[in-house]
């Protein structure tokens, strides 16, 4: 098979999203023959036909669809090559890119990748950061698209390295004209879990644990509100709507703020450790082995501490 050009890619994506030929030569500012010329050429270049044509467009066949994947995939590479020489080019020296839970970029990350910028010796590392669900960041370190990754440890982690990070504990966050607020010090799961609940996206690794408890205490769970991020888990409670689970060090914020209840869930699964994995620590850049060392020490300091 000849070599798949990015120009050729990002049409055929086009095609796939808009179901129309037309419609992607419109965005891409390329008349209608020449995409169909170009996508002409990828069919004959991979063996098999990509797309059919239809009355009101075109629909990716099953080898386009699996095309479709590999190639958003590519071209998405693509971009963070772009953007990782452009940040070389604005005098960077080195670039780490992190996928972490909502977890660990609420509760600790964001400021102890803060602390480790502040060092003037890291003053021309760049480190991005992005948000993923654990099976997500897993698969993202394994293909490499990302250099570290933090996540529950609790996660699939076969085949990569790891490092302990820092830990946390679920905890039930009520109003406090909730009857749940009438508990006092730890609370069961399954003692609450006759209420409402405000919920997050279902493949977080919260959610999916709280669900499998649920099935295991033979109780459902029931969310009266679905939302995607803590902050607004925590406006909702606010509002008196639903209780949620949310890590205690994320949720002391807003507790000491609007005078929330906060209780420790007791179950031994509430206390979570991440961790800190990549493919392979000798193929880590060296600033990549500088965050990791830092963020190790941050952990270990936090113990002492604790």
């Amino acid at each position: 098979m000849r070599d798949l050009d990015l120009t050729t890619l990002r049409l055929f994506v086009a095609v796939c999203e808009t179901r129309s030929i037309a419609r992607a030569g419109e965005q891409a500012s390329i008349v209608g023959s020449a995409i169909s010329k170009r996508l002409a050429q990828l069919e004959d270049a991979v063996g098999t036909p990509l797309l059919l044509r239809k009355r009101r467009g075109v629909v990716p066949t099953p080898a386009g669809e699996t095309l479709l994947e590999h190639a958003r995939a590519m071209l998405g590479s693509a971009h963070r090559i772009e953007r990782d020489m452009a940040a070389y080019a604005g005098g960077a020296r080195g670039h780490v890119r992190i996928l972490a839970s909502a977890s660990a970029l609420a509760e600790s990350l964001a400021e102890d990748v803060a602390n480790f910028l502040q060092n003037p010796a890291h003053r021309n590392i760049r480190v991005d950061m992005e948000e993923r669900v654990s099976p997500e960041i897993v698969r993202g370190i394994r293909e490499g698209s990302a250099s570290i990754g933090l996540c529950w440890d609790a996660a699939d982690l076969e085949g990569l390295q790891r490092r302990d990070y820092r830990t946390d504990h679920l905890a039930i966050v009520a109003h406090p004209s909730h009857p749940v607020a009438r508990h006092r010090g730890q609370v069961r799961f399954e003692d609450v879990l006759g209420h409402e609940f405000v919920g997050m996206p279902a493949l977080s690794a919260v959610q999916l644990m709280l669900a499998r408890e649920a099935a295991v205490a033979g109780k459902p769970l029931v969310y009266r509100v679905l939302v995607s991020n803590f902050d607004a888990a925590l406006r909702v409670v606010r509002a008196g709507l639903a209780i949620s689970v949310v890590p205690a060090e994320v949720a002391q914020p807003f507790t000491d703020t609007y005078g929330l209840r906060l209780m420790p869930l007791a179950d031994a699964w509430a206390r979570r450790r991440f961790a800190i994995c990549f493919r392979d620590e000798a193929t880590l850049s060296p600033s990549a082995q500088l965050l990791v060392a830092h963020l190790e020490r941050c952990a270990t300091d936090r113990a002492d501490v604790g």
